[in-house]
């Protein structure tokens, strides 16, 4: 597999995948989860999709992990300000306990994909075995988030096993992709403020929602105008170039997992693709996720 045809395939992949998975964080479902635990509900609708509520985002992912302090949650999800991430760690932990939340999420993410999709939508049982596949040569090293979903238990049905690998796989290239911007040498913010760029969005936009303050990010944003990589608030050829190698960083590192699905990837996308559509239509993740972003962007 070639370098172009492996990042077609990786991000053709994460696109297919993440509205299935990521679901988990606008799940209403999950949402009623976590306020019957005792957390506070969503904080509203954008486009008519239920938004996280920041302490029951940060508790119930973080509890992939086990019951860690917040500041180990905020080194994993590695693009929030920990100023944000460990209080409401702290606050989770008060409430509940990290193998509860943890059931309330994976139960919440299943039924609104039930809810959506019905019990058995069409592939479900070849779909699973090839996810199954997948995520079975992974390794963990270097990948906290993923080496969590290790510890927890398949779903018994075949759409529950469905969500579980691809959250394993989600997870993975999640971790892979943190790996590939701090090997180029970038921090939090400024991570944040090329991928605005590369999805085709204004600065110190979609990043607001890391926490980060207006002094942070005009730090951040002098230190990549003085390493040539933004100037006028915009990419330089340096800049829009090591943007993009953080991706091939990212998709090179799923080449096991893309291997391991090989004949069979053309039909998991085909499963996959519906899916997805339904869950956007049904206003269970939003209309634009940050693949189809990076997509539209390219096309400009």
């Amino acid at each position: 597999m070639d370098q172009q045809e492996l990042s077609a395939k990786g991000r053709a992949l994460g696109a297919a995948l993440e509205p299935v998975i990521g679901q988990v964080y606008f799940s209403p479902e999950c949402h009623a989860n976590y306020v019957a635990l005792g957390f506070q509900p969503s904080p509203g609708e954008m486009n008519g999709v239920a938004l996280p509520e920041g302490v029951a985002y940060f508790t119930s992912r973080g509890s992939l992990m086990g019951q860690v302090p917040g500041e180990l949650v905020a080194a994993a999800f590695a693009v929030f300000n920990p100023a944000v991430v460990v209080p409401s760690v702290q606050a989770g932990w008060k409430i509940t306990d990290a193998a509860t939340i943890c059931g309330a999420r994976r139960d919440g993410a299943i039924a609104q994909l039930e809810r959506i999709l019905g019990a058995k939508p069409g592939g479900v049982a070849k779909a699973r075995a090839i996810l199954q596949r997948a995520v079975d040569v992974l390794r963990p090293e270097g990948r906290p988030l993923f080496a969590g979903t290790l510890s927890q238990s398949v779903p018994s049905t075949d759409l529950g096993a469905c969500w579980h690998f691809g959250d394993m796989l989600r997870e993975f290239r999640g971790d892979s992709h943190t790996a590939a911007w701090i090997a180029a040498g970038l921090d939090a913010t400024e991570i944040g403020l090329l991928t605005e760029l590369y999805w085709g969005l204004p600065l110190k936009s979609y990043s607001r929602t890391r926490g980060w303050s207006e002094d942070d990010y005009t730090r951040a944003i002098d230190r990549l105008e003085s390493r040539g990589l933004l100037a006028d608030g915009d990419f330089t050829p340096a800049g829009r170039a090591l943007r993009e190698q953080v991706e091939v960083s990212t998709d090179d590192q799923m080449r096991t997992a893309l291997t391991a699905i090989g004949s069979d990837f053309d039909q998991l996308i085909d499963i996959l693709g519906p899916w997805s559509r339904a869950v956007q239509q049904m206003k269970g993740y939003p209309a634009s996720g940050p693949h189809e972003l990076a997509e539209a962007a390219k096309r400009r």
